[in-house]
């Protein structure tokens, strides 16, 4: 095992991996920026090295000054978070030159995965259901056209090197699909400095629907569940949940297993995530996978009573498991929403500031992962999310109810936060009923 480690992260995920790496004897040295620097989780960790000013792409996502600062602390290892580096297997393949492990995949798998397109190619391979579409990049408008035609309308076309619904369209016919590739393509350039697209069926109000899955380096692969993510603002996940509300024990078996062929296929280790459409006759089809650890990893740490940091940095040092896919059982139902520094009022813009007032909830079956506290400044420099609660009871109707309680008690003041909307919507009669889609919040919280 390491004994030292560098997180190369901030925030919250900063101090979820801090805890992990102390219960398990080693010391952990965060980076942070200029802006960060009187961070709750930089006074806890071992360690903290300053890496730049308050810009990301001069501090978080700047790889010779984390590069530097692993160097200086003298770790065996980088714990990339998720967000900035994590899926930057440029950075991975520097980490591993520089003889730091890098706790995440191999820079190959995760180039493989990453690739939207080539990630689908091992899907078909690995026998996994994928969403009928081009085989890989479109080659221009008309190859666009004349593959919408033959697959039918509607069609959604997507950046290839993309991510967080940046360079996504959807069209319904020619004259719109027109105008779409366009902006996709536009999109996709200033998002990713890749223009690149692939077109796919567009699967109408589908549930988005996720498998946790990690992987030794001895070849062992397990999954931890399922989430259902289906409730997310623009592509922005808001609420997670498991175990789906909708899925049966059969379909629910087929989905992990096809999430495992597919990690299996890419001769893939440590912890990824691997993403499904399901439609209303609940038949699921692959849409990417995810290299790293998820923003909503704690929904499935709780259903099966595993800590899944601990296990990446376990795998990352070489240690095989020492459990079987049977030794994981799911209890229960686990619920998180994201806390984010958002005015949802004002279309969600963000609300960055000093936090006055931070009372946290608690009670049974009540988690709350964030790096704020009282006096703590909100940075206009980063992703906005602030906190992420998160409950476990034994069944839905509960879980429900005790996050409504504990989203009441929580308070951050005074800045607006998406606290409200998530009462909003666990209140709606369509999300109790479980009788939602991907598009739920524009079509009945966005009036």
């Amino acid at each position: 095992m390491f004994s030292r480690v560098l997180i190369a992260n901030r925030g919250e995920i900063a101090l979820r991996i801090i805890r992990a790496c102390h219960e398990l004897g080693i010391e952990a040295i965060v980076v942070h920026s200029e802006a960060d620097a009187d961070a709750a989780y930089v006074e806890l960790a071992d360690g903290a090295v300053c890496i730049g000013p308050p810009a990301a792409g001069k501090s978080y996502l700047n790889i010779p000054a984390i590069i530097s600062a692993a160097e200086i602390a003298d770790v065996d290892a980088i714990h990339p978070g998720y967000g900035f580096l994590a899926e930057n297997s440029h950075f991975a393949e520097v980490c591993n030159e520089c003889g730091i492990a890098f706790i995440g995949p191999s820079a190959d798998a995760m180039r493989l995965l990453g690739d939207k397109v080539a990630a689908k190619k091992i899907a078909r391979k690995a026998k996994v259901p994928v969403v009928p579409g081009s085989d890989g990049e479109i080659a221009d408008e008309a190859e666009a056209i004349k593959l919408a035609n033959k697959i039918g309308y509607p069609v959604i076309l997507k950046a290839t090197a993309g991510g967080g619904g940046r360079g996504m369209r959807v069209a319904h016919n020619d004259i719109s699909l027109h105008k779409a590739f366009s902006q996709a393509k536009s999109e996709a350039e200033a998002a990713f400095k890749n223009g690149a697209l692939y077109i796919e069926k567009f699967i109408v109000e589908p549930r988005h629907v996720e498998v946790q899955v990690m992987a030794d380096q001895q070849g062992n692969a397990l999954h931890f569940y399922e989430r259902d993510c289906t409730i997310q603002r623009r592509h922005q996940k808001l609420i997670e949940e498991s175990p789906c509300p909708v899925l049966d024990e059969k379909t629910r078996e087929e989905l992990c297993r096809s999430a495992l062929r597919l990690i299996k296929e890419a001769n893939y280790h440590s912890a990824a995530t691997v993403e499904f459409l399901l439609d209303k006759d609940k038949n699921f089809y692959f849409i990417e996978a995810n290299t790293r650890i998820q923003v909503e990893h704690p929904v499935s740490e709780l259903v099966t009573g595993r800590d899944l940091i601990k296990w990446q940095l376990k795998i990352a040092s070489g240690e095989p498991f020492d459990l079987r896919q049977r030794d994981i059982t799911h209890t229960g139902a686990a619920m998180e929403c994201r806390i984010n520094a958002e005015d949802p009022s004002r279309g969600y813009a963000p609300c960055p500031g000093r936090v006055t007032k931070f009372i946290v909830p608690g009670g049974p079956g009540v988690r709350v992962d964030t790096h704020l506290c009282q006096d703590a400044m909100v940075s206009p420099y980063y992703d906005s999310m602030i906190a992420k609660l998160i409950v476990h009871q034994p069944t839905r109707d509960e879980a429900i109810a005790t996050m409504k309680r504990a989203l009441r008690e929580f308070r951050i003041e005074p800045i607006k936060t998406t606290i409200p909307i998530c009462l909003d919507i666990l209140s709606h009669n369509l999300f109790v009923k479980s009788q939602v889609d991907t598009s739920f919040i524009e079509r009945h919280m966005e009036h």
